[in-house]
């Protein structure tokens, strides 16, 4: 194989690598580069990949050990393999909003590995916002208030039994009787690969800054929303069957759009455990 091409997608954030077939097999060094980019972009995309289950389990295990989400329901026979899915005659989608993955987890999620199986003719692009160019970007005043705070993450609105959101899938997520847990994790964290510096909080899960009521928390809460999915801290994927994202979830957030009703989308998911944030 010859070296892997890396190609910016946008200004915002986000690499998309040429030259690669996963299901080929992949080198050392050919995993390594990958590995890389993925660190020094918190974004990767490649197209045209013909993976199956397995091939799937064994490039994610390369990254580090497999998170089995409690929430998700799983591809049959494959339990690491998370289905996201959403049928013809089903409103809500999953992931339809900006958020990180597992950061109501006292370990969040380093980040997931997902893969196109079926896709809409028109629409079901995601969003992706870089939470590097969102810390930087902040005043120098702000920057110093932030690095002194914590948050507080929750799962309770979004998987718990009496959630809404929940409630809206139509039973397509399960054991909702574990939503119970919160986390605090700092406002600033620092990436524990690539050393920088990255806003921690997201609309998904954060409910408030630790020390603060939820009505405090808000003013300053949704500047920092509004502030981070700026369209020049951004980019938009389109999928097609065989594309593949891996995101890094310490330090961008996503969105799953859902302006596909009547057609179906299938993607798997494979999300890696992370390290505690910092």
């Amino acid at each position: 194989m010859s070296a892997i091409e890396i190609r910016p997608v946008s200004g915002g954030v986000g690499v998309e690598l040429g030259n690669v077939d996963i299901g080929q097999g992949l080198s050392d060094a050919e995993f390594k580069a990958i590995q890389q980019a993925f660190i020094d972009n918190g974004l990767v995309f490649l197209h045209g990949q013909s993976l199956s289950p397995e091939q799937h389990i064994e490039f994610a295990e390369r990254f580090g050990e497999i998170n089995v989400n409690r929430f998700f329901p799983k591809v049959d026979g494959y339990e690491k393999i998370a289905a996201v899915v959403k049928e013809k005659d089903q409103k809500v989608n999953i992931g339809g909003g900006w958020h990180t993955d597992h950061s109501y987890d006292q370990i969040p999620a380093m980040g997931s590995i997902l893969l196109a199986r079926e896709t809409p003719p028109v629409g079901g692009d995601t969003l992706f916002a870089c939470m590097y160019k969102a810390y930087e970007s902040l005043s120098d005043g702000l920057k110093k208030t932030l690095e002194g705070m914590n948050a507080v993450h929750s799962s309770r609105h979004v998987f718990g039994d009496q959630a809404e959101y929940q409630k809206s899938l139509d039973d397509r997520l399960s054991n909702t009787e574990l939503a119970t847990q919160d986390a605090v994790h700092p406002v600033v964290i620092t990436h524990p690969e690539s050393g920088r510096k990255a806003l921690y909080v997201n609309p998904g899960f954060t409910i408030h800054f630790e020390g603060w009521s939820a009505a405090e928390s808000k003013p300053l809460l949704d500047y920092l929303y509004h502030h981070a999915t700026l369209m020049e801290h951004t980019t938009r994927f389109k999928w097609a069957e065989g594309s593949i994202a891996i995101w890094d979830n310490r330090c961008t957030w996503h969105y799953a759009l859902n302006d596909y009703h009547g057609a179906r989308r299938e993607m798997h998911r494979i999300t890696v455990e992370g390290s505690p944030l910092n």
